[in-house]
């Protein structure tokens, strides 16, 4: 169960966490564990009940996610940036009756407990002192465990980048099927040193850089925010192995690392989250030396679906293969398998997915449909069973009656010297139905004009292909997980 994931590899004297210089053993994570566990069972909070939690990346969210299902209670990670109208959505569609607050959380939210309690109308516990001078009244003694597998331990909620956010339920054995998958994919041993600096509210981060280490035996070290100064010296000193991050993490440590820096310890960097653009993990790799690998996941598989072998042939572009477990095919607009090198719709098959959306039964009958998780990628496969994503479905530019797909624009965008980052987006046009239009951030200290940006772009694709518009702006809007949000650029 995820509550005890960590029992699967259990050295009580091993570092199962690093944060902020200190060192927190597997007994101690356990003991911690147990007695949040036996506190929140002191509180009230029982099987089924939703727990919302909102807490920066630290040992205490650990705590807070593994004692609330370890109690069958289900917890609702809460997006650090959601204002109070969408904090009161999660509220309202979850049905939660408990909510877990970091006080640097409260703190921003100028509430206190109680005010808090009052707004949102439910009980509220601040991971404070006082919460963990109760901790110390609680007998240490092992919280048993729930053993239905089955059960749904974790609310996660889309991104909603397609309408209001969905409660993708996620079960026990989703989750710990998904950690030994990525056990298997990424080799991972106690001898590792993860470095979690993806937001933990976030599947990719809590999933690949926190279960997927502690269901190994291996160590997590917890960083609460992404400065590059930071990443590059934990990765030195810390002596890190493995990163996870999503593609404009590499754009800036690309801008922020001028000077040729070895890490030595570093045997792999997880690029996931979002499709890299191809130019900017060559530049990782033959500037940075990050032995980068790129895979692919969504919420609603807990997350990870695919991943370039890392002792096996890897592809540049393509989001590998599927994880041990998982199958995929590519599909037309009825469902049927379509032969490689075609585009179409990207569905997959596991235990790692979902069982479906809470509340939402046509959602979840449109999602699952045929038993297969209908991801909204468009995407293809080579004859050797690689998978590479063209774009989300609907993202998709139809200009003039051909389509276009926004990322090849933006991998040929990337290519431009002075270009940082770059967002491709369909606007509407009276003549064509839609139009390209890009949207540019371009690098430090870099000047651009849009004829000159142009020009580049004529020696590289097809007219209907060329951007109508051309915008540069300060930064791109991106979401807690630093995925680009697309749709605010459409607003």
């Amino acid at each position: 169960m995820v509550g005890s994931i960590y029992k699967n590899n259990f050295n009580p004297n091993s570092i199962a966490i690093k944060y902020k210089g200190n060192c927190i053993t597997y007994n101690e994570l356990d003991t911690a564990v147990n007695q949040y566990a036996s506190l929140l069972s002191k509180l009230g909070v029982k099987a089924d009940d939703r727990v919302l939690l909102s807490c920066p990346n630290s040992p205490e969210f650990i705590y807070s996610y593994l004692s609330v299902v370890k109690n069958g209670a289900v917890i609702v990670p809460m997006n650090l940036q959601l204002t109070m109208t969408e904090i009161r959505y999660l509220l309202d569609d979850s049905g939660a009756k408990f909510m877990l607050i970091h006080p640097a959380i409260l703190k921003a939210m100028n509430q206190s407990q109680g005010s808090l309690e009052e707004l949102l109308n439910l009980q509220v516990f601040v991971l404070d002192e006082v919460f963990k001078q109760d901790l110390l009244e609680i007998p240490l003694v092992e919280v048993e465990a729930i053993s239905d597998e089955n059960a749904v331990s974790t609310f996660l909620y889309t991104s909603g980048t397609t309408g209001k956010p969905k409660a993708a339920m996620l079960t026990h054995k989703n989750l710990v099927t998904n950690a030994e998958q990525c056990r298997v994919a990424f080799s991972t041993t106690a001898e590792d040193n993860f470095m979690c600096v993806l937001p933990m509210f976030h599947v990719f981060g809590f999933t690949v850089s926190v279960l997927n280490p502690l269901w190994t035996g291996a160590t997590v070290t917890i960083l609460e925010k992404f400065h590059p100064k930071e990443i590059v010296e934990s990765f030195i000193q810390d002596e890190v192995t493995v990163f996870a991050g999503v593609p404009t993490m590499y754009v800036v440590l690309l801008e922020a690392c001028k000077n040729s820096v070895l890490f030595p310890k570093l045997r792999l960097a997880i690029s996931g989250g979002a499709a890299m653009p191809v130019e900017v993990l060559r530049q990782a790799k033959d500037i940075l030396k990050l032995p980068v690998v790129e895979g692919y996941g969504l919420t609603e598989a807990s997350p990870v679906v695919s991943f370039n072998p890392l002792h096996g042939m890897q592809k540049v572009g393509s989001i590998g293969v599927p994880l041990q477990g998982i199958a995929c095919k590519i599909v037309d607009e009825k469902d049927v398998e379509l032969p490689a090198g075609t585009v179409g719709e990207l569905i997959t098959v596991g235990d790692n997915v979902m069982r479906g959306y809470y509340k939402k039964e046509t959602e979840t009958a449109e999602a699952l449909k045929n038993g297969w998780l209908h991801t909204g990628d468009l995407a293809k496969k080579d004859d050797e069973g690689y998978l590479y994503i063209v774009d989300r479905k609907k993202d998709l530019i139809i200009t003039g009656g051909l389509n276009v797909y926004p990322r090849e624009v933006e991998e040929v965008i990337y290519q431009f010297p002075k270009v940082k980052e770059a967002a491709v987006v369909g606007v509407p046009d009276n003549l064509r139905g839609e139009m390209v239009k890009a949207f540019i951030v371009l690098k430090t200290g870099e000047e651009c004009t849009s004829r000159e940006l142009l020009a580049y772009l004529k020696e590289n694709l097809a007219g209907y292909k060329l951007p109508k518009k051309i915008e540069f702006i300060p930064e791109l809007p991106k979401n807690g997980s630093g995925k680009i949000l697309k749709r605010m650029l459409k607003a």
